[in-house]
C-alpha cells in the first residue's frame, strides 16, 4: 500500500516536472494563457458579487417598493454585460494560448525525435520495431503534452478558488465555514478517481503503442500475409490488442462516468446546507439575503477549480508514460561521432582500403573477422560468398551505416570515422538489393530534391538501363510511382534505385546484389555501361552470376566472415573448389529450371 501511494505521488511529481519542461520552453505563451485564465476566474467570481449586489439593491427594493429604477436596471445590465465580455476575452486567451503552447511543444518534440532517429545508427534501428518508433513520434508525443490543454485553466481556477473563498468569508464567516465542509468530500472523490483511473490510463497508453506495432508490421508485410493466407491470423492478432485497448478504455470511461456526477452533486449538497443555514441566519437578522445568495453561488464556483485540477491530474499518468517513452529515444546512446576532415574531391574513383575489419552483434556472433583488402581507384571488385558469409554486413560498414568493432576502413587514406558529417554521402553511394522508392515522381525519386538537371537524370537512367521504360510511362519523369514504387516491377525499381546513385556521380559505388531482380542480359548492359564510363567510379559489387563476376578486376571470396581467397575470377575457379561450386550453383539451378520447363 505504501508503494502504491508512493507511486501515485511519484506520478504527480513527474507530471508537474513534464509541465515544467513545457513552461520553460514557452514561458510567454504560458504567461498569456494563464493571465487569460486568471481573468476568467476572477470575473466568474465577480458574477457572484454582481448577483449579490443586484439582489440587495435592485431585486429586494423592487419587491418592497413595487417598482424598479431605470438607472439601477441599466447599471445591473452594464455590470453583467461587462463581466461577460471580459470573461469571454479571458476564455479566448486561455484556450488559444493553451492550444498554441501544446501544438508547439508537440511539433518541437516530433522534430527532436526525428532528428534523433536520423542520428542514431542502423544497428539501433534494427533493435527497435518500426511500429514502436512511429508510436514514439506520434501518440507518445501527444500523450506527453496532453496536460498542457487543461493547465492554464487549472492555474486560473486556483486563483478563482482563492478569490471565491476570500469573498465567502467576507460575506459571512459562518456560512463560509459550513460551505467549505464540502471540500474534504470533493477532494476524497478526486483522490479515489485518480487511484482507480491512473493505472488504466497507463495501460491504455502502452496498448496504443503495441497496437501501432502490430498494425505497421501487418501492413509492411502485406505481401507475406496475403501470399501465405495469413489474413485471419493477422486480423486476430490486431483484434486482440484492439479488444484489450477497448476494454481498458471502457473501464476508465465507466469510472469517469460514475465519478463525474458525484463530483457535480457534492457542491449542490453543500449549497442546500448553506441555504438552510442561511435562511435561519436571515430570519435571526444575523445576515442579509444577498449574502446568502452570494455564498451559495460562490460555493458552486469553488467546486469547479477542484474538478479542473482533477482533470489535470488525470492526464498525468498517460503524460508521464508518453514522456518517458519519448525521452528514451532522445537519450538513446550510439549516435555516431564525426570528425572534421573533408573527403577528397576529384573526377576519378576513390581508393578503398579495408584493414583487419571485424564486426559482430555480440562476442558470440561474429559476422566479420580480420577482413583486409584494397580497391584501387577506378577498379571493380566483386564480393562473393554464400548466404550469411558477411557480404551485406561488409557493404554496410563501407557506407558507415555502422562502425566496426575492430579495424578500420579508409577512403583515399582517411578513416571514415574522421570524416565530417555528410562528407561520406558526397563521395559514396550504396544501392541495396531491396530497392526503396518514395511516393513521388520518377524525377523526385532519382534526385531526392538535389539540384540536378533533367539531362543528368536521363543520363543516369540510360546507364541504369531504365530510360526505355521511364520514357514509356504516361508522364515520363513526372509520373508518380506510388508508395514504395508499387506501380513498377522489382527489376524496374532496382534500376531507378541505381540511377539515383549514379546521378550523384559517386567516387565509390557499392552494389549489394543490386541487379538481382533484372535478367542477365539487362544486368550485362548495366555493368558494361558502368565500366564504359571511363572508370569514373571505384566499384564494389556483391554478385552471384558468373557474367557479373567475370567483369570484375578482382574477386574477394568470403566464407564465414573471413576472406577465403582473393584473385581474378579465372584464378579462383582454378584453385578454389568451394568458390567454383558456389558460382556454378546459380547456372546449374538456372539450367534445371529451364529443363523442367
Amino acid at each position: 500500500m505504501a508503494d502504491e501511494r508512493g507511486s501515485r505521488r511519484g506520478t504527480t511529481r513527474e507530471g508537474f516536472a513534464v509541465l515544467a519542461v513545457a513552461i520553460r520552453r514557452e514561458p510567454w505563451i504560458f504567461a498569456a494563457s494563464t493571465i487569460g485564465s486568471v481573468l476568467f476566474g476572477a470575473l466568474t467570481v465577480a458574477d457572484a458579487w454582481v448577483l449579490g449586489w443586484s439582489t440587495d439593491h435592485v431585486v429586494l427594493p423592487a419587491f418592497e417598493d413595487g417598482e424598479v429604477g431605470g438607472d439601477l436596471l441599466l447599471a445591473v445590465l452594464a455590470l453583467f454585460l461587462g463581466v461577460a465580455i471580459l470573461r469571454a476575452v479571458g476564455i479566448v486567451a486561455r484556450r488559444l494560448g493553451a492550444g498554441v503552447m501544446q501544438y508547439r511543444m508537440q511539433a518541437h518534440t516530433r522534430r527532436a525525435v526525428t532528428r534523433q532517429y536520423l542520428a542514431l545508427p542502423m544497428e539501433w534501428h534494427q533493435r527497435h520495431p518500426t511500429g514502436q518508433l512511429l508510436s514514439n513520434a506520434n501518440s507518445d508525443v501527444e500523450a506527453a503534452w496532453g496536460p498542457i490543454a487543461p493547465l492554464p485553466m487549472a492555474v486560473g481556477t486556483v486563483a478563482m478558488m482563492v478569490i471565491a473563498v476570500v469573498q465567502m468569508f467576507v460575506a459571512d464567516v459562518v456560512m463560509a465555514l459550513v460551505g467549505l465542509l464540502v471540500f474534504p468530500a470533493v477532494i476524497a472523490a478526486n483522490l479515489a478517481y485518480q487511484r482507480l483511473a491512473s493505472p488504466l490510463m497507463t495501460r491504455a497508453q502502452q496498448l496504443r503503442a503495441e497496437l501501432s506495432e502490430v498494425a505497421h508490421e501487418s501492413f509492411d508485410g502485406a505481401m507475406v500475409v496475403k501470399t501465405l493466407g495469413r489474413e485471419p491470423e493477422e486480423t486476430a492478432r490486431f483484434a486482440d490488442r484492439a479488444h484489450q485497448l477497448r476494454e481498458v478504455n471502457v473501464r476508465a470511461g465507466r469510472i469517469r462516468a460514475a465519478f463525474d456526477p458525484t463530483l457535480a452533486a457534492l457542491p449542490n449538497v453543500g449549497v442546500l446546507v448553506v441555504l438552510a443555514v442561511g435562511v435561519e441566519r436571515v430570519l435571526s437578522g444575523a445576515t442579509d439575503a444577498g449574502d446568502v445568495v452570494t455564498v451559495a453561488y460562490l460555493l458552486t464556483i469553488v467546486s469547479f477549480p477542484i474538478r479542473s485540477i482533477g482533470w489535470l491530474l488525470g492526464e498525468f499518468p498517460r503524460s508521464v508514460v508518453g514522456y518517458h517513452r519519448v525521452r528514451s529515444v532522445l537519450r538513446a546512446t550510439g549516435e555516431m561521432p564525426y570528425g572534421d576532415r573533408s573527403a577528397a574531391r576529384g573526377d576519378g574513383g576513390a581508393r578503398l582500403e579495408v584493414e583487419h575489419l571485424g564486426y559482430g552483434y555480440d562476442s558470440d556472433q561474429r559476422l566479420l573477422e580480420d577482413v583486409t583488402f584494397a580497391v584501387e581507384p577506378g577498379r571493380t571488385v566483386a564480393v562473393v560468398g554464400a548466404t550469411a558469409s558477411g557480404k551485406s554486413t561488409l557493404t554496410t560498414l563501407m557506407a558507415r551505416l555502422v562502425d566496426p568493432d575492430a579495424g578500420r576502413i579508409l577512403l583515399d587514406g582517411t578513416d571514415l570515422r574522421d570524416l565530417g558529417r555528410g562528407q561520406l554521402a558526397e563521395t559514396v553511394a550504396v544501392v541495396p538489393q531491396t530497392a526503396f522508392l518514395f511516393d513521388d515522381t520518377v524525377r523526385g525519386n532519382v534526385t531526392l530534391g538535389a539540384d540536378v538537371s533533367d539531362d543528368d537524370v536521363w543520363a543516369a537512367l540510360r546507364a541504369a538501363q531504365a530510360d526505355g521504360f521511364v520514357a514509356a510511362l504516361p508522364h515520363g519523369l513526372d509520373t508518380r510511382l506510388g508508395e514504395r514504387g508499387t506501380s513498377l516491377s522489382g527489376g524496374q525499381r532496382q534500376r531507378i534505385s541505381l540511377a539515383r546513385a549514379l546521378v550523384r556521380r559517386p567516387r565509390l559505388l557499392i552494389l549489394d546484389d543490386a541487379t538481382s531482380a533484372v535478367d542477365a542480359e539487362v544486368e550485362a548492359r548495366i555493368l558494361a555501361a558502368l565500366r564504359a564510363g571511363g572508370g569514373e567510379s571505384t566499384l564494389v559489387v556483391v554478385a552471384y552470376r558468373k557474367a557479373t563476376i567475370g567483369l570484375a578486376d578482382e574477386v574477394v571470396h568470403l566464407e564465414d566472415g573471413r576472406i577465403a581467397d582473393r584473385g581474378t575470377h579465372a584464378e579462383l575457379l582454378e584453385r578454389s573448389a568451394s568458390y567454383a561450386h558456389l558460382v556454378n550453383a546459380y547456372e546449374q539451378h538456372a539450367e534445371l529450371v529451364e529443363d523442367a520447363g
